[in-house]
């Protein structure tokens, strides 16, 4: 026989259960789209193209439109976020570091991966193959090409390390170009217009050298690297640390399974030369924190 006090406790549970799907889609109303953001590594176009499948797998595994945004410069990814513009962001280490460094509420979740499984790249100093220089040192008084100030390879640990090596860029070099991304960088070694250009490389199989000859935009043997730094951690994704728990549990789950559940948009993306982004969290990037606190510390002691 069911008492009032039951038939009280199945409608409470009933209005549990009916709470739930609603409950779930509560961040639908609150998010009808979401934008995914990427940092320009390469030119628009070459991201476009190689983004837009994954960001039409976000959009059918979460259920909600998912835009993509290239951003038109480093530091517009950052504060994106900071608006609460951009939901998810494609970083390099050093401006994601900078993104929390300056208050950004924002979380890693996921990092690329080495097809050997680890997860770290090198910055390289490129020259033409047929110039004389061998060395960083013998490039005194030419122009030097970095990428963009928020840039790990492209300028935060070439400026670390040439500090190291007792060289002042400024100074040193008859010219600093930043050159926007590490595609243009190439681009402005090969047209002569700087004599040492800062760059991206992971291993022998990948770097962004290679991609933009896979593009037929270089000839990689028309180069050589005269300096390769020691292992930098790899790329985070990143998402904002106020978005709903439950919408980042699926956004998590869909980039963490993308290699096996959209192998195309995967391979578009990676080209067959990368491992499968892998979970990381906040404090793998601590050591870029400190990277890019000591590199602020050389700017402003010139400065003063």
């Amino acid at each position: 026989m069911l008492t009032r006090r039951h038939t009280l406790k199945l409608a409470a549970a009933g209005l549990a259960v009916a709470a739930t799907p609603a409950f779930a889609q509560d961040w639908k109303a609150k998010y009808p789209e979401l934008v995914f953001a990427i940092i320009p590594a390469e030119n628009a176009s070459g991201v476009v193209d190689r983004y837009t499948p994954f960001v039409n797998y976000l959009s059918k595994e979460l259920g909600t439109k998912v835009t993509l945004r290239v951003a038109n410069d480093y530091a517009a990814i950052i504060e994106g976020q900071r608006a609460g513009n951009i939901q998810i962001g494609m970083y390099g280490p050093a401006s994601f570091a900078r993104a929390r460094v300056t208050g950004v509420k924002v979380d890693a979740f996921a990092i690329e991966t080495n097809l050997d499984g680890t997860k770290g790249y090198h910055s390289v100093f490129y020259v033409k193959k047929d110039s004389p220089y061998q060395k960083i040192e013998d490039l005194k008084g030419k122009n030097l090409g970095l990428v963009d100030p928020n840039s790990t390879s492209g300028n935060n640990v070439p400026r670390f390390v040439l500090d190291k090596m007792k060289i002042d860029p400024e100074t040193f070099f008859s010219k600093v170009v930043y050159t926007g991304s590490h595609e243009n960088a190439i681009i402005a070694l090969s047209q002569g217009t700087v004599d040492v250009a800062a760059n991206w490389w992971n291993d022998e199989n990948e770097s962004n050298l290679l991609r933009m000859a896979r593009k037929n935009m270089a000839k990689a043997e028309d180069f050589r690297i005269i300096y390769k730094s020691e292992q930098i951690v790899n790329s985070p994704m990143a998402y904002l640390s106020g978005l709903p728990e439950d919408l980042k549990a699926k956004i998590r789950d869909a980039v963490l399974n993308l290699a096996t559940k959209d192998k195309a948009a995967f391979d578009k993306i990676y080209e067959g030369k990368q491992g499968p982004l892998v979970a990381v969290d906040n404090k793998a990037y601590d050591p870029v924190i400190e990277l890019i606190t000591f590199v602020d510390s050389l700017r402003k002691k010139k400065s003063s």
